[in-house]
């Protein structure tokens, strides 16, 4: 079985071997989303009003760039799934965008061009290593965009052949070039409406403690 990095487990995820047609079909009738990881399931927690607001900016600024084109942004309500070898498993990312959809009856996608992931404390550590891991194992990615809620801060991580380039990138009035999709996201854009803070993770999360 493919390890996609080291996971902590937690106590809002579920001890039982779940097979994946039974976690997708409670997940149809589910009232919050949980994710699948190689038989486990996790129960994900609810965001913040911050961390909604930028999702959303970024969900905007996609659609009007992309408008037009192939390439379609979908929110936090779509999963992705990852398979590699043995290994299966079933994302929330909060923003992706496709160039080659699954059919429209299907509810995940399978091939992003770009994923996006904004920063959370319960969320943090499974964005940075585990998701890194795995999203970065898909054919199709070219980007993953990692944001802090509370700074303009971003981390991209860039296709660069069979590797990945990592950029961080800061500041209100910078601009994150996308050429594989000939278009850009300015920070401005994604932080409209934020209102800023002195450190990246404030709320109180115990999990998030616990977890360091």
């Amino acid at each position: 079985m493919v390890s996609f990095g080291n996971r902590a487990m937690s106590s809002a995820e579920s001890l039982e071997f779940v097979a994946v047609q039974d976690y997708l079909a409670a997940e149809e009738i589910a009232r919050t989303k949980s994710e699948y990881i190689d038989g486990w399931v996790r129960a994900m927690t609810g965001a913040t009003n911050r961390h909604n607001q930028v999702s959303e900016n970024c969900f905007l600024a996609l659609a009007l760039a992309l408008k037009g084109k192939p390439c379609q942004p979908h929110l936090f309500d779509t999963k992705l799934r990852v398979i590699n070898q043995q290994s299966k498993r079933f994302y929330y990312p909060d923003l992706q965008v496709v160039c080659e959809p699954n059919l429209p009856t299907e509810t995940f996608q399978d091939r992003p061009v770009l994923v996006i992931e904004v920063l959370s404390p319960s969320t943090r550590l499974y964005d940075l290593d585990e998701k890194l891991t795995a999203y970065t194992q898909i054919p199709t990615l070219q980007y993953y965009l990692i944001l802090e809620q509370h700074q303009p801060i971003a981390i991209l991580l860039r296709r660069n052949g069979s590797l990945f380039e990592r950029l961080q990138l800061e500041g209100i009035e910078t601009v994150i070039e996308l050429p594989m999709l000939g278009i850009s996201l300015s920070m401005r854009d994604i932080y409209e409406r934020i209102e800023f803070t002195a450190t990246c993770v404030q709320e109180p999360d115990p999990q998030y403690q616990e977890a360091n």
